[in-house]
């Protein structure tokens, strides 16, 4: 079961307009105007890694713990877009990055994506958004994966870094506590 989950929306036809789950996603997103459309997974993670999903299973697929899911409204228009949105978001959990591929644009929101990113300046396209979700969720991605991770979009840049140091320092809190022979906080209950 995977701890961190991602879901990409693909709504190729439907402008990031008006409507409230579309406002949402904006307001707590990092949106790329500048974006390339093509094949957004091409042969980047493994067929297995994939699951397709409709927007009203989401909910479902996150408690099972989806690695990767896609949900592809094919050629939905804002309204569809907006309506499968306030489905996906309301699914979604802390732990989730969702990706929506709109008409030339892409989005970024949820877990490690920078709540105050707003429109981002660089240039993105569609073979940047696995490598991106990849390095935010853990899932694993082919030899054959080629895109950039979309570091502008990130809380930081060094997320990866930061959680390694944060490991080590932990085992070394750990390694020192049991050198000492207290087992705090394990000491405090009998379970243990």
């Amino acid at each position: 079961m995977a701890e961190k989950k991602a879901l990409i929306v693909l709504a190729p036809a439907a402008e990031l307009g008006a409507g409230s789950s579309i406002e949402k996603l904006l307001k707590k997103g990092a949106q790329f105007a500048n974006f390339a459309a093509g094949d957004v997974i091409d042969a980047a993670v493994a067929p297995e890694t994939v699951t397709a999903l409709q927007p009203q299973d989401v909910a479902a697929a996150i408690e099972g713990g989806v690695a990767l899911g896609l949900i592809d409204l094919g050629n939905a228009d804002t309204a569809a877009l907006d309506a499968a949105l306030a489905t996906i978001v309301d699914a979604a959990d802390r732990k989730t990055v969702i990706a929506v591929v709109a008409k030339g644009a892409l989005v970024l929101q949820g877990s490690g994506i920078n709540t105050k990113a707003g429109a981002v300046a660089r240039a993105a396209c569609a073979k940047d958004i696995v490598p991106t979700l990849a390095y935010i969720t853990d899932f694993p991605i082919t030899t054959e994966c080629c895109g950039a991770i979309l570091y502008q979009a990130l809380k930081s840049p060094n997320m990866k870094l930061d959680e390694t140091t944060k490991l080590k320092e932990a085992l070394i809190r750990m390694e020192g506590a049991l050198a000492r022979d207290n087992r705090e906080p394990w000491d405090k209950h009998d379970c243990a």
